[in-house]
């Protein structure tokens, strides 16, 4: 029983947390914001939310490959591309920002002396909605490995260890001092 609790019950309970807390926070956000943010998702916001997406679906299946225990500890061959996808997630806010400037350009080259404000809001919606998917797109994607640091960490433990050194410090305590002669 314990180790279908260790190597199957919660790396997915793990897995789950990321997807969960994205739509948490898609619920939360009021009804009025997400309905204008669907009428004027623009050709940023399908980028944006498109790569999102794939980089998501990346991720999980290596996020739940890394939490799984295989006989002395967890299996660490995904670790390398759970840390590369996660630092491609931070370029979701600079692709949101990047939507925004055009958004907000567009808005400044249509504005004549008879604009009216409906028109002046319909040319500034790209800008707030880049802003948004990529901040959303930011924060669906850097849950999954976030995950996995803390869920390794559950695990060990719940499995009566103690949680493993993190990689930086085992190589620091690797290498000799200086002046020591090993």
């Amino acid at each position: 029983m314990r180790g279908l609790l260790i190597r199957t019950l919660l790396p997915l309970c793990f897995c789950l947390v990321p997807l969960l807390a994205a739509a948490l926070v898609a619920v939360a956000i009021p009804r009025d914001a997400t309905a204008f943010f669907i009428v004027n998702i623009g050709a940023m916001d399908s980028l944006i939310l498109g790569l999102g997406a794939l980089l998501f679906a990346l991720q999980m299946p290596l996020c739940w490959r890394a939490l799984r225990w295989r006989g002395t500890g967890f299996d660490e061959s995904a670790d390398r591309w759970v840390n590369h996808l996660a630092q491609a997630a931070e370029w979701f806010p600079l692709l949101g920002l990047l939507g925004t400037v055009g958004g907000i350009l567009q808005t400044f080259s249509s504005i004549t002396p008879r604009i009216e404000p409906h028109e002046i809001i319909q040319k500034y919606a790209p800008a707030i909605t880049a802003t948004g998917a990529g901040l959303f797109m930011a924060f669906v994607n850097i849950l999954p490995p976030w995950m996995v640091i803390l869920g390794r960490e559950l695990i060990v433990a719940l499995g009566g260890g103690q949680p493993a050194q993190p990689l930086a410090a085992q190589s620091m305590a690797a290498q000799p001092a200086a002046g020591d002669a090993r």
